[in-house]
């Protein structure tokens, strides 16, 4: 019995450092970023390149937010993409710093849970808030039940659709014959 004891808690301090170092190991989104003013830099640097700014808002707690973001890193054309038409910033929601009045501004795109995604114009205009649920893979897994995470097909759709061309009337307009 006191080695059972014995075994079990060193399984839990193992698993509890484990845990713990697996959470300070990821460093995608900054709590201490000036959220505001980098949105303010993507949006002047988008404007002067006809680009659109793309917003994830997340957490380096979120494993969806970070699951989007190793897709995007490992999927070359989604990345390429993505640099081609939009200035990305992550913006951070956690406990260490919320960006409350950030998001107060942005329309409060939290409310759709994490990541969430906003799209701006090259004057900061949200022209777009969209919940990633939408984004979510239909893929079933071998054992029958829906696989976990985002469908590349599905990003780049959403992504195509508020491009600069994509949302400019003229591009709509008849050409001359």
């Amino acid at each position: 019995m006191k080695k059972l004891i014995i075994l079990l808690t060193a399984v839990l301090i193992s698993t509890t450092a484990f845990s713990q170092a697996k959470k300070e190991g990821v460093h995608i989104y900054n709590p201490q970023a000036d959220a505001k003013a980098e949105i303010a830099a993507a949006v002047a640097k988008a404007a002067k390149e006809n680009k659109h700014v793309l917003l994830q808002v997340g957490g380096n707690w979120c494993s969806w937010c970070i699951a989007f973001h190793n897709l995007v890193d490992s999927t070359a054309t989604l990345k390429k993409y993505i640099n081609d038409n939009f200035e990305t910033v992550l913006v951070n929601y956690s406990p260490e710093n919320k960006n409350e009045t950030v998001l107060a501004s942005l329309g409060y795109p939290q409310r759709f849970g994490f990541p969430v995604f906003l799209i701006l114009d090259g004057k900061g205009k949200v022209l777009h808030i969209e919940n990633s649920s939408y984004l979510e893979t239909d893929e079933l897994a071998a054992n029958g039940k829906k696989k976990v995470g985002h469908d590349v097909k599905k990003i780049t759709s959403f992504l195509k659709g508020w491009t600069t061309t994509a949302v400019n009337p003229e591009t709509y307009k008849p050409k001359a014959k």
